[in-house]
């Protein structure tokens, strides 16, 4: 699936709802609720932070999917294009940081 169908994907459903988007503001909001959330499960699994006995396994996974699905959200309610603005985004580190790190020999 691309980011262009993800993007058309969540624009469906939230299209149910005759509420809409939430205002770029509460997005913003729940993304760092959503980050803090990976960050937690992230924690658990590689620092030093244990889960308490009786709290539920996380998913790393889904943590990241409920992060994708949150800016999905922000980039539909603003009309951006997620596949451009990648695209974008990957030829800029590409030339900016083409010799920044020792590349791996093929």
């Amino acid at each position: 699936m691309s980011l262009r169908d993800a993007q058309q994907t969540v624009d469906r459903w939230i299209g149910q709802y005759k509420e809409g988007y939430f205002s770029p503001l509460t997005n913003l909001a729940r993304l760092t609720e959503e980050v803090g959330e990976l960050a937690r499960e992230i924690n658990h699994r590689f620092g030093e932070k244990t889960k308490r006995t009786d709290e539920a396994e996380g998913s790393v996974a889904m943590e990241l999917a409920d992060v994708l699905f949150v800016v999905i959200c922000l980039a539909n309610s603003q009309g951006i294009d997620l596949d451009e603005a990648f695209a974008a985004m990957m030829r800029k580190v590409t030339s900016r940081d083409a010799d920044r790190w020792t590349r791996k020999e093929r």
